[in-house]
Formats: C-alpha cells, sequence, structure tokens
C-alpha cells in the first residue's frame, strides 16, 4: 500500500441486506484488510434494501430486473455515503451511471446452477407435470426447452426462503445459482449440478464485483489490487455479450466466458421465452479484447448466422 494515499478512518462499504449479499460484503472486507494491512474495524458493512428485495412477486413483464438490486447503493455511491459497493456481478446494468465504475472482481466461484428437488430426483427424474419454481426468465426458457412436459411457476425469495419452499412442497423443485449456495455453505442443498453447456449460466453469475466513484481515487486504488484479471476478462465478454444482445432481463440469455492462457472462449445463448429456438454462439479471441469477443458473439447471434469462431 502506498503510504501516501489516505484512506477514510471508516471506509463504509454498501450491500444488500440478504445473508448471501452480507457474506460477500464481508468477504470483501476480510480481503481489503488482509491485502492493505488494515485492522477489520475500519471496514463498515452499510446494509441497505434494494426496490429488487422490496419485491414480493416476479417482477411484470415489462421490467426486466437488472439494476434493481443496485439502484439504492448507486445513488448512496454517487452522493458519497457510501465508499464502495459490493454486487453479484449478474445483477448489474450492463451501463453504469454516470460517475461510477466497476474497479474489481474477485475469483470467480462455480459458475454451474444447481437443481435442488424435495424427492431427490435429477432434472431429468422429475415425473412429468412435477412443479418447478423460478422467476428466472432464463432458467424458465431452460427448464422448458430440456422438460416441456414440467410446469414452471413463479417463485421468488432469499434462498434460505425458497430452500425451505421446496422442503414444505410449495414446488417440487427449484434453481439456484451453485455460487451462492457454496457462499452461504449449502452446497449439500444441491441434487444436481447442472453441467453449463446444456444449462449455461447467467452472464456474469458467481462473480462478485466492486463499484465505486470515479472521482474517489483512493478508494478505487484501494480495491483495485483485490481484482482477479481471469475473472475481470470473463465478466467483461459476458456483459458485453449480454449488452448488446439485451441489457436487461427480459430476454433469456445464458453466457460463460473461460480464459485459456492469452485466450478467451465464450459460449453464449439466446433462447425464446417458451424455450424454443436456441441460437447458440461459440467464439474464441484474446483476452486482451474481451469485450470486443463478447460484441461480436452477440453480433453472430444478431446476423442469424452461427459458426464456431477462431483466433486467426
Amino acid at each position: 500500500m502506498d503510504a501516501r494515499v489516505s484512506y477514510p478512518h471508516t471506509i463504509k462499504i454498501g450491500t444488500r441486506g440478504s445473508p448471501l449479499a452480507l457474506a460477500q460484503a464481508a468477504e470483501v472486507a476480510a480481503r481489503l484488510a488482509a491485502s492493505h494491512r488494515l485492522p477489520q474495524e475500519q471496514f463498515e458493512i452499510v446494509p441497505l434494501t434494494t426496490k429488487g428485495d422490496r419485491m414480493d412477486e416476479a417482477p411484470p413483464p415489462d421490467v426486466g430486473v437488472k439494476g434493481l438490486f443496485t439502484l439504492e447503493l448507486e445513488e448512496r455511491l454517487l452522493s458519497g455515503e457510501l465508499d464502495l459497493a459490493v454486487h453479484s456481478a449478474k445483477d448489474v446494468a450492463t451501463v453504469l451511471p454516470d460517475g461510477l465504475r466497476l474497479s474489481a472482481f474477485l475469483p470467480r466461484e462455480d459458475v454451474r446452477e444447481a437443481f435442488i428437488s424435495r424427492s431427490g430426483y435429477k432434472l431429468w427424474e422429475l415425473p412429468p407435470g412435477a412443479i418447478v419454481g423460478t422467476s428466472s426468465i432464463r432458467r424458465r426458457a431452460l427448464i422448458s426447452m430440456h422438460r416441456p412436459d414440467l410446469v414452471v411457476v413463479p417463485f421468488r425469495g432469499l434462498v434460505g426462503t425458497r430452500l425451505h419452499k421446496v422442503e414444505s412442497g410449495i414446488v417440487d423443485a427449484t434453481l439456484l445459482a451453485m455460487a451462492g449456495l457454496n457462499r452461504l455453505g449449502l452446497p449439500h442443498a444441491a441434487t444436481q449440478v447442472l453441467d453449463p453447456r446444456d444449462f449455461p449460466p447467467a452472464p456474469a453469475q458467481g462473480a462478485i464485483c466492486i463499484e465505486t466513484a470515479v472521482t474517489n481515487s483512493a478508494i478505487t486504488e484501494l480495491v483495485s489490487e483485490l481484482n482477479d484479471p481471469a475473472s475481470a476478462d470473463a465478466v467483461i465478454c459476458e456483459r458485453a455479450f449480454l449488452r448488446r444482445l439485451d441489457g436487461s432481463c427480459r430476454t433469456p440469455i445464458g453466457a460463460h466466458a473461460v480464459c485459456h492462457g492469452n485466450e478467451i472462449v465464450l459460449r453464449g445463448l439466446m433462447i425464446d421465452s417458451e424455450g424454443t429456438n436456441p441460437k447458440r454462439v461459440i467464439v474464441r479471441g484474446y483476452r486482451t479484447t474481451a469485450q470486443k469477443v463478447g460484441e461480436e458473439a452477440a453480433g453472430v447471434i444478431l446476423s442469424g448466422a452461427f459458426p464456431r469462431r477462431v483466433l486467426p
């Protein structure tokens, strides 16, 4: 740490108030304290209730959920009430408010989807007519594609709430991000971990990002040391893919980018909400052009041609 850099006596970390969000914020605080040899007490976690948290039911069809879990945090970043905000990267809108930036991405957790069923059946084993709860249009579409004989119903709530609803028999099964279960110490809750090639994750799933104000150079420098380059490149690629196709959550879109040395490979999918007409693409490029790779992958889908692209 540069001794000339001055930080606030108390560094305020904004986050949602859910158990998972608080765990993520605590991880960031611990990493910052260790990285900069600062006392843990110098970091204050400030939980906020966001618009997304206040919605008891699924958002109406004309309202995507991108940004619903970040708006209040971003307002306080801009006002200076918070020094930084910790988000699940998949919840962050693809276009940030003016004056804000994503300054670091932590090493990415498991990107895969966890299938949780009350009976212990795997997705392919559920009997016809079984009820699967999810409010993700991507998950709904993929379930409909793989198992059109199942009934998919809206299903919201925190991780613990949804697990309890499954256990109580309100639905027969649901899907959650494996990363969230791992971070909450609940990996055993997964009945089945789905292959991302069959069930592609949401863009940026499994990644924690840190958002800061552009004008707050000291805090931006502080958090930048936590940035994991491979995770950052993968998420930047996936977010570019999402942004060019549809920056909201109204279109079922899956994406998974993986870094191999100086290369990055993106597998992307766009599908109709009914689970029909899947459009898949695989694009390979250089990590130094991760954003361009994501944009090119989206362009291939929009053009209606789906070849595999390789490095020149």
